[in-house]
């Protein structure tokens, strides 16, 4: 399995020649690898870099949000908004479902507030210096929190299984950056290991994304133009479509793990009442404790009959003597 990150300098170089007692004069740094393979370096460290995330604004609110229209086939379930701005087109629900408190909103100065703030976004993720290029093909890939694109920023496809690796870091940011177009197969899926959530993936596309049948999709896309999601898709993040449409058929979207409001706990607190216990009056007994005083007052008078005793001796012993 491919794995594509941020590698130490001083990891890499003990593969090139055996260093020892020199540690300190290697210096720090690190060094860029890309499509580094597990066969090639082992268990090599890999860090995650530090990227902020992508502000969506009001956007966020949204599982699906278009700009020229939003159309639906079947019974998809979407747990966030559909949204449309500045286009009025909404078809397909019923028997479409918007579980509520969301809504559809279309034409609204809400949606189109929300078109601005996904514009602001995109141009943000764009924007973004790249930590890495990947492969066109992301299937097989493992990798870090980071900014990754294709060679020369190209078309994006996914036709298996890529995983993000939050290295133990649940703020690890993931975004991926096309000029094309981002094509995920029929049956292809996100995993997520290490504590990465899906609210912190963004794929910004410059033209239209796809998501195939059955595919298990996760993140926010950030398309150009327009995103279609076919039969059966589910996608744990949000469809936000700039210029163009949104059209789904028979899909699930729920909200990104990090976008949840957590559930209440309900905390028990048990007050322990202490009953003091009822104090006797003292009763009469012919075997009482001896206290240090008494100890110390009886130690006296033994000593000072000690001492009068001897000086009683002493003057019997002078009488005799004179």
């Amino acid at each position: 399995m491919a794995v594509v990150g941020i590698v130490s300098a001083a990891s890499a170089l003990p593969m090139v020649r055996p260093v020892r007692h020199r540690a300190r004069t290697v210096r720090r740094g690190t060094v860029l690898i890309v499509a580094v393979t597990a066969a090639a370096f082992g268990s090599a460290p890999v860090s995650a870099a530090i990227v902020p995330t992508v502000p969506l604004g009001t956007a966020a609110n949204y599982s699906v949000l278009g700009s020229e229209s939003v159309n639906n086939t079947g019974p998809s379930v979407l747990n966030n908004s559909v949204g449309v701005s500045p286009g009025t087109s909404v078809t397909g629900f019923p028997p479409g479902v918007v579980t509520p408190p969301a809504i559809i909103d279309a034409t609204t100065p809400t949606a189109a507030q929300a078109k601005l703030d996904l514009t602001a976004a995109y141009l943000d993720a764009a924007g973004r210096p790249l930590n890495a290029t990947t492969a066109a093909e992301l299937a097989g890939l493992t990798l870090v929190g980071g900014v990754y694109a294709g060679p020369s920023k190209s078309a994006l496809s996914l036709t298996g299984t890529l995983t993000l690796d939050g290295a133990g870091d649940p703020n690890s940011v993931f975004i991926f950056q096309t000029d094309s177009t981002l094509t995920v197969a029929s049956g292809s899926q996100v995993l997520f290991i290490n504590g990465a959530q899906e609210c912190n993936v963004f794929w910004q596309v410059g033209s239209s994304a796809t998501v195939g049948t059955g595919a298990a999709f996760a993140g926010n896309i950030l398309a150009l133009t327009s995103v279609s999601v076919t039969t059966g898709a589910t996608v744990r993040g949000r469809a936000l479509a700039q210029t163009g449409s949104v059209t789904l058929d028979n899909n699930v979207f729920t909200a990104p793990t990090c976008d949840m409001v957590p559930p209440t706990t309900t905390t028990t607190t048990t007050t322990t009442t202490t009953v003091p216990t009822p104090i006797t009056p003292d009763t009469p007994s012919s075997t009482l404790p001896v206290t240090g005083p008494q100890v110390q007052t009886a130690l006296w008078w033994a000593i000072a009959a000690v001492g009068l005793g001897a000086s009683a001796v002493v003057g019997a012993r002078r009488r005799k003597t004179s």
